[in-house]
Formats: C-alpha cells, sequence, structure tokens
C-alpha cells in the first residue's frame, strides 16, 4: 500500500497538471480571435506572435481573339495599402499614421479616394442624396446631417481636438472608409493605386513610423485592344457596398473587381479563377513570414469566336458605307448595324455598331461618352429592335408554302391597290400574275398580303417564334427578345389591334422589333433550310498561360422547323438569289463564284412621314452551301444591301470560301477616335492561345516597415 504521503504527493502532481491545463487553455482562447472569416491562431514563432489565414486573389484570365490576340489582359502595377494585422489598435497612435501617410502620398501628388459623402470642407454637406448607407455604418439616425456624421467619426475613433479641422476630416474620410470597406485580416485598404519606385522608396524610408502602411503588388486589369468588340468585352469595376454581402459569400474581398458588363461579367466565373488561402505571422509588428495552405487557381482564358482582323474589316464596312451614303431624304446618316454569323454553328464571327467606340475611352472619359451624339455605347446589334420591312416575307413565305396555303405555282394577281376590309393598301408595282420566287424577288406586297390574310395572325406568329423572333436568342452577354406583331403583344402594351394588321405584320411593316442578331439568324435558318443554330461568342476556355483548352463550344440546334413539304426552301433561296442579281454594279453579287442570297426591305419608321425609313437587308453565302449568314440595319437611309459585297471580301480575305483556309490576317492598327494610335504591347510566352505565363496570383507584398 502507498504511503500517505505518496498519495499526498500523487494529488499535488495531478491538480498542477489541471492548473497547467486550465493556463495553458486561457493562453489560446486568448490568441484565437476570429474576426469575420479570419481565423487567428497560436503562433508558430513565440508568445508575441500572431498568425492568421487569409484568401488569395487569383490573376484574371484574358480575353482572346479567334487568332489568339490578346483583347483584354493583365498588367502588374503597385498600390500602397493599410494591412490590418500590423496597423495599430491604439486609436490615437493610428490617426497620426493615417494622417501622416495621406501627407506624404499628397506631396507625391497621390490623392486618396475619398468614400465619406461629405464635403472636405465647412460647412458640411452630403454630397449625395442617398445617404443611409453612411448613417447605417455610423448607428445615426437617417435624419442625421453630414455634421453630425463627422462629429459622430471624431468621437468614435478619438480624433484628437489638436488637429486642425481639415486635419479631423482627413481622418474622419480614412476612419470611414476603413469601415465602409470592411477593413480585415482579409481586406486591405487601398490608400492610392499603381505608385511610381520612387514614392514606394520614401515610405520605405518612414518603415518604422508608418505601421501597418505597404506596397502591394498585383494584376490591373489592361485594355490592349479597346477597338475590338467593345460593345460584348465590357468592364470590370470595383465591388459596391449592395454587392458586397453576396460577393463576399463568393469569396470575394471588398477591394476586389468584379465583371460588370459583357464578356467580363457573362464569363465572371470562369475568368475569375478559385482563390488561394495563405499563413501570415505577425511578429513585433511585422509580417514575419507567409505559408501558402491552398495554392490559387487562375482564371481561365476565353476564347471568343470573333477573329479580330475580320472584326475591324467589319466594322470598316459599316463605316466606309455611312461615309459614302452620309446623306438621305436631307438628313445625315450616322446610325446602323452588321452582324455575321457563322451559317454552320452560329458563332457570332462580328458585330459592328455605328457610331462605336474604344474601351479605353469609356475608361479615360466615360461621361464625355455618356454625353456623345447617337448613343455610342448602345449595341444595336443585341439591343436595337428594328422593324423587319419586307425581310420578313421570307418568314410569311416559308408559312405559306410550309401550311399549304399556297406552293410554288399559286399566283395572285398584283395591279399595285389592295383591298382589305374596305381598306386601301399598296405595292410598289404592278406585277400582274406572281408567285412566290418572283414575289421574293421583286418583293411584292400584294402577293405577301393574300397569303398573309390566308394564314392568319396566329400562323404568322407561330412561324416567326420558329425562326427565333420576339424571345432573346441566349448569346452568353445577353441580347433583346424583340416583339412581335399580333394581338397579345398589342394587348401587352395597351394598344388596340385593327384586323387590316395582319396583312401589313406578314410584310413587316406593323408595330414589331427585332435585333440584327435576330434577323441574320433567321438568314442563317433559311439557308440551313429550317435548321436554327443558337448563336454564341465563347469559342473556347484555356488554362492561363498554356496550350490546354478546357472546354469548346459546341454547336446548338435551338430550333428545327418540321416540313410538310421538302420544296419549301427551294422557292425562297431560289427567290432571294434572282434578288442578289438585282445589285448594280459596283456593288453587284455575281462575280464571285457562287450564288448569294439576300432580301431587302425599306421598313417605313414614321407613318406621318412616309419618307422617313429605315433599310435592312439579310442573307448568306454561298446560296447552295452556306458558310455565312448576315443581316443589316442602316437608321435613316438607303441602299444598305450594297455592304452584302464588302461583307463577302471581308471574309474571303480572312477566311476563305471552301474547303482550303486562309492564314490568319495581321490585326490592323487601333483605332482610337476615328484616328490610328499605336497599339499596346505586352510581353507574353507565345502559345496557340496568345496567353501569357503572368504570375498566378495578386497579393505579391512588399513589407515596408
Amino acid at each position: 500500500m502507498k504511503s500517505v504521503s505518496d498519495t499526498i504527493k500523487s494529488v499535488i502532481i495531478v491538480l498542477l497538471v489541471i492548473c497547467l491545463g486550465v493556463l495553458s487553455s486561457m493562453k489560446l482562447i486568448k490568441l484565437q480571435i476570429v474576426e469575420g472569416n479570419d481565423a487567428v491562431t497560436a503562433p508558430r514563432y513565440d508568445s508575441d506572435a500572431i498568425t492568421f489565414k487569409r484568401e488569395v486573389t487569383p490573376t484574371r484570365g484574358e480575353i482572346l481573339d479567334y487568332r489568339g490576340n490578346v483583347i483584354i489582359g493583365n498588367n502588374a502595377r503597385t498600390d500602397i495599402v493599410l494591412q490590418y494585422a500590423v496597423f495599430p489598435k491604439e486609436l490615437q497612435e493610428g490617426n497620426e499614421i493615417l494622417l501622416r501617410v495621406y501627407n506624404e502620398l499628397y506631396a507625391k501628388e497621390y490623392i486618396f479616394e475619398e468614400v465619406l459623402p461629405v464635403t472636405m470642407t465647412e460647412p458640411y454637406e452630403f454630397t449625395e442624396e442617398d445617404t443611409e448607407i453612411v448613417t447605417e455604418k455610423l448607428n445615426l439616425n437617417v435624419y442625421a446631417t453630414a455634421e453630425n456624421c463627422v462629429d459622430k467619426l471624431i468621437s468614435d475613433y478619438e480624433i484628437s481636438e489638436d488637429y486642425t479641422q481639415e486635419e479631423k476630416r482627413i481622418i474622419a474620410g480614412l476612419r470611414y472608409a476603413m469601415l465602409a470597406k470592411d477593413f480585415s485580416y482579409n481586406n486591405d485598404l487601398i490608400l492610392v493605386k499603381d505608385v511610381k519606385k520612387s514614392t514606394i522608396i520614401r515610405l520605405k524610408e518612414l518603415s518604422s513610423v508608418l505601421k501597418g502602411v505597404n506596397a502591394v503588388e498585383t494584376a490591373d486589369r489592361e485594355i490592349i485592344r479597346g477597338d475590338i468588340l467593345p460593345h460584348e468585352i465590357g468592364m470590370v469595376g470595383p465591388i459596391y457596398a449592395e454587392e458586397y454581402d453576396e460577393l463576399k459569400e463568393k469569396g470575394y474581398a471588398m477591394n476586389d473587381v468584379v465583371g460588370k458588363s459583357g464578356i467580363e461579367y457573362a464569363m465572371e466565373t470562369e475568368l475569375r479563377g478559385q482563390n488561394g488561402l495563405e499563413e501570415v505571422t505577425i511578429l513585433n509588428g511585422a509580417i514575419a513570414d507567409i505559408r501558402t495552405l491552398e495554392k490559387t487557381v487562375p482564371g481561365q482564358s476565353v476564347k471568343l469566336t470573333i477573329d479580330g482582323a475580320f472584326q475591324t474589316k467589319i466594322q470598316g464596312v459599316l463605316d466606309n458605307f455611312l461615309n459614302r451614303f452620309g446623306y438621305y431624304n436631307g438628313q445625315k446618316v450616322e446610325k446602323g448595324a452588321l452582324t455575321v454569323l457563322d451559317a454552320k454553328t452560329g458563332a457570332v464571327l462580328a458585330m459592328a455598331t455605328a457610331p462605336t467606340y474604344n474601351l479605353k475611352d469609356f475608361e479615360e472619359n466615360y461621361d464625355k461618352l455618356l454625353e456623345a451624339p447617337n448613343s455610342p455605347m448602345f449595341n444595336r446589334c443585341t439591343w436595337g429592335q428594328y422593324l423587319p420591312g419586307s425581310t420578313f416575307k421570307t418568314i410569311t413565305a416559308t408559312a405559306g408554302l410550309n401550311e399549304g396555303v399556297v406552293d410554288g405555282y399559286t399566283s395572285f394577281n398584283c395591279q399595285t391597290n389592295y383591298m382589305f376590309y374596305g381598306g386601301r393598301f399598296q405595292c410598289t408595282g404592278y406585277h400582274n400574275y406572281i408567285s412566290v420566287r418572283h414575289a421574293i424577288e421583286v418583293s411584292c406586297n400584294v402577293y405577301f398580303y393574300e397569303v398573309s390574310r390566308n394564314l392568319g395572325i396566329d400562323n404568322i406568329t407561330k412561324y416567326a417564334e420558329l425562326y427565333g423572333l420576339g424571345s432573346p436568342l441566349g448569346l452568353e452577354t445577353g441580347d433583346a427578345g424583340g416583339f412581335l406583331c399580333n394581338p397579345e403583344t398589342f394587348a401587352e402594351r395597351g394598344q388596340p389591334w385593327y384586323i387590316g394588321y395582319v396583312i401589313q405584320a406578314g410584310i413587316g411593316n406593323q408595330d414589331c422589333g427585332f435585333t440584327p442578331l435576330q434577323l441574320a439568324t433567321v438568314a442563317s435558318t433559311i439557308g440551313n433550310r429550317g435548321v436554327r443554330y443558337k448563336p454564341y461568342l465563347v469559342d473556347s476556355l484555356y488554362t492561363y498561360g498554356t496550350k490546354e483548352i478546357t472546354s469548346k463550344t459546341k454547336p446548338t440546334v435551338a430550333e428545327k422547323i418540321e416540313l410538310n413539304h421538302d420544296y419549301v426552301y427551294d422557292y425562297i433561296i431560289g427567290g432571294m438569289v434572282d434578288a442578289s442579281r438585282n445589285v448594280p454594279s459596283p456593288y453587284g453579287l455575281t462575280g464571285f463564284g457562287f450564288n448569294v442570297a439576300i432580301k431587302t426591305g425599306t421598313p417605313q419608321t414614321d407613318m406621318n412621314d412616309l419618307r422617313k425609313q429605315n433599310s435592312v437587308f439579310i442573307g448568306f453565302a454561298p446560296a447552295d452551301d452556306p458558310q455565312i449568314a448576315f443581316a443589316g440595319v442602316i437608321e435613316g437611309g438607303e441602299y444598305s444591301k450594297y455592304m452584302v459585297h464588302d461583307i463577302i471580301d471581308a471574309y474571303e480575305e480572312c477566311f476563305g470560301f471552301g474547303e482550303k483556309k486562309k492564314e490568319p490576317v495581321e490585326l490592323p492598327p487601333e483605332m482610337r477616335g476615328g484616328t490610328t494610335a499605336k497599339t499596346t504591347t505586352t510581353t507574353s510566352t507565345s502559345t496557340s492561345t496568345g496567353t501569357s505565363t503572368a504570375a498566378n496570383t495578386t497579393t505579391r507584398t512588399t513589407v515596408v516597415q
């Protein structure tokens, strides 16, 4: 048996172990702090060290044209930031650092971008109408004044009365930015962006004073070719307060950028990549160690279906036409759109709109573009909704032939005038007895009035929808659905429906509206004899900086019109080929070695002034086995079909017709404001996709202190 003394010793030892365990647990609890998603854990160095985890933002993927030319890339820049882990928690010390770094940067002509919507000088006033976010963050009631907001910041952050009023306002603005921008272990506060080396050196010299102020290397979005498809490429931008709660759950930091429009928005997930995770150790107020826990996965490079050289040529076709045929009916003609599709897949080959702009101008002078005449930022190809005019007769012909209302030999007598329920309607000529093929060639209104009368509006609507009209086509970046001419649409718009609208609907000259993208899809569907492909802009995705393809878009059949008669498209295409032979020299379409199919329209845009019209065309080539389908609209003009010859020439030069493909055409110089400008270049490692081998992360840190 153990002696009493041995038992007492054992009890003492157990108690000591328990006490040490409790003390150790208390120490661990003290060090395991959680702030947001940033876990601060026990140190790996000594008791004075703090270790925490933070997410690392990956490099954003590039946007490439079909040949691999970089349209949007990345460029390194250095920002000056505050880092939470090493910034003093003692308020007055922090205030001194904030004012000092502000003045140092100001001396170098860098200005901190204010987020507190209050004037910089007294009497304080709000600079924005919506002040609810400010008062909410400061725990003030909604009726608080600008003065109340500044006073609250001065009080909460112990901003000393020894400062001047101007200095107090500067510190208050910085403190509010820290609050508004979710300043935390995982979220640095960016003071200024893209600083010069001399500024970094100066701040390093003050490292013992400017605790928490660091220079951070990051990737800046760089517009390489702002003139290629600017409406569809889109832009990135900062995360707004109202977006942050949702995006934070997806791993975004408040100072990240996110796609705002176009491909940048539509392909955000693919372009962004996946966050990494690193462990940071702070010792004696400085970063002592950074350890990678999870590697970042850079965003994928997005290769478009657009060939940059072909796109610029098509934009040139449109611009040159407007320059040559710049006046109609006494008015200057300045607006239009062209769309070209791969007829065999639905891939978008080019989309030109006039007037257009350069993405660099958008970035540098947005307000000027916003106020520019004729809305250059409006994408007429995908959002402009136009009367189709006589191009719609191809759809009415499809319905009439397929539903058995007419066949290829059915004739109607055109004597110019046509009476329908007491109303008088007209054709542009005297065509006598005319059947469908010739009616398409000469665009006889009377023939299609009669077909429309026999079809009825329900059948006209049915076939318009089969061709993809009246609803979006599903382009990655979005597109307008347009609107059909039928009683349902009129009722939705609060308009009365009259029986005479039926025959006007059949010739595309009553209230309806379709995009040039939809009209090009109609042309493609005719060329493919009833098979409609879904249009798309993204050809494929690549692993950043490699030749490795990760996905390839497969053509999608969106609709197949079931034919009741195998001759339906023989007559429609035949009539469109006949129409192409009526284009005068030098714009003629008979010298290519193959037939071209077109249909034109001149819809009237003002019933009070019948001289006002648009000029519209659709078509495809070669007619018997189409490679391209196209559509164009000129607002307030005429002769738009004269562009078809140049569209075909441009395709021949860039791609070639038939089986033999052409070598890639070199990109022309970048266009800025109608003048040629030197193209921005970047250093890259050559790959089949034109991607570069840049760094994969955007949080390389140069420690100032």
